[in-house]
């Protein structure tokens, strides 16, 4: 019997290579944005990147950009906090969305960045799909499930992005899955695969890049 929530598999050559093309061109910070008066023309499709602080969301996308430096990473939770926008070749935008839980900011800070947040996911027209990004070595928390929530209630499809899968030993990855399909289980804005990544590795970039590339 198939799992519920399986591991998407990696892509053929034809979107292998339609990946490739598509983070080959040009990838450039476009701007960080603060209020919804900010965003940039909504004339492209977009994939956005959700995590909790420290899952390593910014490494992740500097690997599946292949720019090092492209998206800040920080040791310091709740260290972002605006809305980050890349180019994708000249056909998409991949935004970085501010780490969430934890955060090491004055509580009317979060509120201002998470009441931005949920405005932008409920409002913007041309977010294709969100990636809520989790720690392979827990699975999903309860802090997790309060994005999926969200969401839910944006009626903004989310796809599962395991990350830090090369830290873990195979039975505890099998027993984060487990909660991780549990968790997804409650939220009907769940896409119904898990894409399993390491940064360090390079693991699941490939395919990464070929769903982006897949969505228009």
């Amino acid at each position: 019997m198939q799992l519920p929530f399986p591991i998407a598999e990696a892509p053929d050559d034809h979107m292998r290579e339609a990946g490739r093309l598509l983070f080959a061109g040009e990838t450039d910070f476009v701007k960080g944005v603060v209020a919804m008066a900010g965003l940039p023309d909504a004339d492209r499709p977009e994939v956005c990147f959700a995590g909790r602080s420290n899952v390593g969301k910014s490494t992740l996308i500097n690997a599946l950009t292949g720019r090092k430096g492209l998206a800040r990473a920080s040791n310091t939770p709740g260290r972002t906090q605006e809305i980050n926008f890349f180019t994708a070749g000249d056909s998409h935008y991949i935004v970085d969305l501010p780490g969430y839980g934890f955060a090491n900011a004055p509580i009317a800070v979060v509120e201002k960045w998470q009441r931005l947040l949920r405005a932008y996911l409920a409002g913007r027209q041309t977010l294709r799909r969100a990636f809520v990004l989790v720690d392979a070595r827990h699975g999903a928390k309860a802090v997790d499930e309060e994005i999926m929530s969200l969401l839910d209630r944006a009626a903004v499809t989310f796809q599962c992005v395991m990350t830090k899968t090369d830290k873990v030993k195979k039975d505890d990855l099998d027993s984060a899955m487990e909660i991780t399909r549990a968790a997804l289980a409650k939220h009907p804005a769940a896409y119904p695969e898990i894409i399993m990544t390491s940064s360090e590795k390079g693991e699941g970039i490939e395919t990464l890049r070929a769903i982006i590339a897949g969505i228009d």
